[in-house]
């Protein structure tokens, strides 16, 4: 009883109450909590400090950040004030500035991805294997909204774009279509078992795509089935991690790969002459990138 009537005291802070009804709404950072109930970040961590020792809030390590959530639900004693709080009139203005705040970080993220995607920068230099390779029939596994597939098409004879997500091979088309290039085809299919002719590719391209399938070994042995003799397969995939927040907010299902274990797999599916190619990590980004090449028999 005495543990509960603290929780009530602590509780009659109106800016407790607040912080309360925002993470009722959305997990949230110290800073964003800050942005929104406009009072200075040291007693907005006081407060967090405090509902956090009375086990009303968790946090969670997500993208660098800790996110503050609400850590009751309606089965719990204090529930019926902390309901009482999100029924509130919201006088001061937080669910607008939240609503604001919900909506840049979607902008927000949707920046980030594109920039920690390595693939995209393959476009800085696919114009210049134009002139170094000769026309290849290629596939992109899990081709996303088609930047790598676009770039291919610049040099490659033609391009098969595969995708499971149809709204992202909505956006694939529209990029190819915004660049004139009539050599793309997209197909929705599972990388695991897909419909494409054996021995009909030269060039197989996996760019950050085995961290979303379920088998990834599966799928390299579908790139090798679709490729001629002495075609290739390049695989770009991300090192082991830890940032497990990429499992909820990116879909992945693996947190990245050691190079080893994929270069057994591509030996398993058939594939020699492997190479290895390990990037350094970028200052910006939590991930390392490598990159793996092989032939078929």
């Amino acid at each position: 009883m005495e543990a509960l009537s603290q929780s009530f005291r602590a509780l009659g802070d109106p800016t407790r109450l607040r912080l309360l009804r925002l993470l009722s709404a959305a997990p949230l950072n110290v800073t964003e909590l800050v942005s929104v109930v406009g009072v200075s970040q040291s007693s907005v961590s006081h407060h967090l400090g405090k509902l956090r020792q009375l086990g009303l809030v968790r946090e969670e390590r997500a993208a660098g950040f800790t996110y503050y959530s609400l850590a009751v639900d309606a089965e719990d004693l204090h529930w019926p004030l902390i309901r009482l709080a999100c029924e509130a009139e919201d006088g001061s203005g937080d669910q607008a500035r939240l609503t604001d705040l919900l909506r840049s970080r979607v902008d927000r993220t949707a920046l980030n991805e594109r920039l920690l995607e390595p693939g995209q920068s393959w476009f800085l230099w696919s114009s210049a294997l134009a002139s170094l390779l000769p026309a290849l029939e290629v596939a992109d596994f899990g081709c996303g909204s088609g930047v790598l597939s676009v770039s291919l098409a610049r040099w490659a004879r033609s391009v098969v774009a595969i995708d499971q997500n149809p709204e992202a091979l909505a956006q694939a088309r529209a990029r190819a279509r915004a660049e004139g290039l009539r050599n793309v085809s997209f197909v929705r299919e599972d990388l695991h078992a897909l419909s494409l002719p054996s021995a009909s590719l030269d060039l197989v391209v996996c760019s950050q795509s085995l961290h979303h399938v379920e088998e990834p070994e599966a799928v390299l042995r579908e790139a090798a089935r679709l490729l001629r003799p002495k075609g290739k397969v390049v695989v770009l995939e991300l090192m082991v991690h830890e940032e497990t927040w990429v499992r909820e907010r990116l879909g992945h299902r693996h947190l990245g790969f050691s190079p080893t274990r994929l270069e057994a797999a591509l030996k398993r599916a058939g594939f020699t002459a492997l190479g290895r190619e390990v990037h350094a990590r970028e200052a910006t980004s939590p991930f390392r990138v490598f990159l793996l090449t092989g032939e078929r028999k």
